[in-house]
């Protein structure tokens, strides 16, 4: 491929019936999909002779709790022969489940982990779908917008019973003052002192 065009020329060309969307914008290129076409479209992408794009950059999520189809998934891959980038995209339901790109990339085993962990997003037919960054009693999706916070249990090493033990978030009261001033002309309680 000679050039970023000739290249979006190419893909929709070939997957004309699979792209909803497809631009250029800040030398990259754009493609909106449907969720049901996501293993074709990578497929084409990753085997054909003029593509190239070999290499899975990422996998993530946005939410919009306000929306019907409340995820947007977003997939990056990168062609180092041609030199570019493509970002794929599409909107999921709460409870739709997505086909699984590690036939494809074995990378995508932990992005995809990673991303069920961190949204509740599940993926089918991935080889070992289970929580990667939080822990297994954990209640709820961190990246989520509706999850609060401070979370629902803080945890904490308890010397008496020689054991990790979870409870419910509490506040401290002074973690819920904040003074304000300037960082640069210092707070009171530390001008207070240094007087003396």
């Amino acid at each position: 491929m000679k050039t970023i065009e000739d290249l979006e020329k190419k893909i929709n060309s070939e997957l004309t019936t699979k792209i909803n969307i497809s631009k250029i914008n800040h030398n990259q290129i754009y493609l909106n999909i449907n969720e049901s076409n996501i293993l074709n479209v990578v497929l084409f992408l990753k085997t054909n002779s003029e593509t190239k794009f070999k290499q899975l950059i990422d996998i993530t999520a946005v939410d919009y709790p306000e929306k019907d189809r409340r995820f947007k998934l977003v997939y990056l891959l990168l062609s180092h022969e041609n030199n570019q980038r493509v970002i794929i995209d599409f909107y999921v339901k709460e409870n739709d489940i997505i086909s699984s790109i590690t036939s494809i990339f074995p990378s995508a085993n932990w992005m995809e982990r990673e991303v069920f962990d961190m949204y509740g997003i599940e993926f089918k037919d991935h080889p070992n779908l289970r929580k990667i960054l939080t822990d297994y009693n954990f209640k709820g999706h961190p990246l989520r917008k509706d999850f609060p916070l401070t979370g629902h249990k803080e945890v904490r090493y308890s010397e008496n019973e020689k054991k990790v033990i979870y409870e419910p978030v509490k506040l401290e009261q002074n973690y819920r003052n904040f003074d304000y001033e300037s960082p640069w002309e210092g707070t009171k309680y530390i001008k207070d002192q240094t007087k003396e």
